[in-house]
């Protein structure tokens, strides 16, 4: 199990872990036998303590420990990239597992990764494309949701024979080249669908920064208005909308038209009368799951 995932407080690492071990479950254990129940985070996360003789003296904070670490990870920043074509006419978007939100690809950072570094991987496990060689880290836009700060590096230049595919299991449903003035919202409303229909939750915020770096940058391809570039699907999962343990197979697709930065907060105050003996419980639940 990789533990090298963000986290604050010894409860937070906790969880963190723990969810890392549900991702597992779900898109691993589950595969291999169709029979094991399907479980919400919480749900593993209790049967997880009941089970563990290191977690066991800590159920009786479960829930408390499962509210701090759903309020911190809404506060750890995220990182990833607005993906331009060569004439700069469409970005690339992906769509989530269940979901049908489209988003840029982007990913909460890990403790002390630094917000670029954090960009490339995130957009490497979500598309299958390094951006490292593209990525300019003055070239970002940032914005604030609530608690959390959300930077897309802009990595403009990207020919659209590109393959894509991510490298994660069960996150990403569909990979796709979008025009950018079909993705303008359907009214003044930045949370709303765009004029194609297409959910732009996480992307309508972002559009018009991004419209203004490129009227002041020159695309490598001039765009053609006799000759318009189309929206295209570029990879797409077998098996998404519902959430089933089937093995997913994976298609390229025909192209066709288709805050500042958080303060530091500290542990949760129902935290500060006790601490997590985090080696023996890290080792155990690895434990648990690799043999």
């Amino acid at each position: 199990m990789d533990a090298s995932i963000s986290f604050g407080s010894e409860s937070e690492k906790l969880e963190s872990c723990t969810k890392t071990a549900h991702w597992f479950y779900e898109d691993n254990a589950m595969e291999k036998n169709p029979s094991l129940k399907s479980f919400t985070l919480k749900e593993f996360t209790s049967l997880m303590f009941n089970s563990c003789d290191v977690l066991k003296p800590y159920v009786a904070h479960i829930d408390d420990i499962f509210k701090d670490f759903t309020s911190y990870k809404v506060r750890v920043p995220v990182t990833g990239a607005i993906i331009l074509d060569e004439s700069f006419e469409r970005c690339l978007l992906v769509k989530g597992w269940k979901g049908t939100s489209w988003s840029f690809p982007r990913g909460k950072k890990n403790k002390d990764e630094e917000d670029h570094t954090c960009a490339i991987r995130e957009v490497l496990e979500e598309t299958g494309f390094d951006v490292s060689e593209l990525l300019n880290k003055d070239d970002y836009i940032e914005m604030i949701f609530g608690q959390q700060r959300v930077r897309l590096y802009i990595v403009a230049g990207v020919k659209d024979d590109t393959a894509f595919a991510p490298l994660t299991k069960k996150e990403i449903s569909e990979i796709a080249w979008q025009r950018l003035d079909e993705l303008q919202p359907a009214n003044d409303d930045v949370i709303s669908r765009g004029i194609t229909g297409l959910k732009l939750y996480m992307v309508a915020p972002f559009l018009t920064s991004l419209k203004a770096w490129i009227s002041a940058n020159q695309p490598p391809v001039p765009p053609r208005s006799d000759r318009p570039l189309k929206g295209i699907s570029v990879w797409k999962a077998k098996n998404s909308s519902t959430g089933s343990s089937s093995a997913v197979t994976e298609n390229q697709v025909n192209k066709s038209t288709l805050d500042p930065r958080p303060p530091d907060t500290g542990p949760g105050r129902s935290f500060k009368n006790f601490r997590f003996d985090t080696a023996k419980i890290l080792h155990a639940v690895e434990a648990a799951f690799t043999t």
